[in-house]
């Protein structure tokens, strides 16, 4: 087998899943919700790839991915905002003066 078999075999399942749920095969919520992070993260790896190799549309993909990613994970990044000032505000409660 040659080295880019398994790569090969694994975005052709992703492309396989995308175009059923496009043409209303469903695999649940659990397969549409996983396939709504895997397009922006693979995204941003083919640009880093694109920007490993020299090419200026590296930048573009990788720019696009982020940002979109950035908005599917801003629901987490809220919660763990939240949990950081909570977790600040009881060490500043409980912090003794001297």
């Amino acid at each position: 087998m040659k080295r880019n078999t398994g790569l090969a075999a694994l975005l052709i399942a992703f492309g396989a899943l995308i175009l059923l749920n496009k043409l209303g095969f469903h695999m649940g919520p659990f397969i549409g919700s996983v396939m709504g992070y895997v397009i922006p993260i693979a995204m941003v790896g083919l640009g880093y790839v694109g920007i490993q190799n020299g090419s200026k549309i590296g930048w573009l993909i990788a720019g696009i991915g982020g940002i979109i990613l950035l908005g599917k994970l801003a629901g987490w990044i809220i919660i763990l905002l939240a949990i950081g000032l909570i977790g600040y505000g009881v060490s500043m409660l409980t912090r003794r003066t001297v």
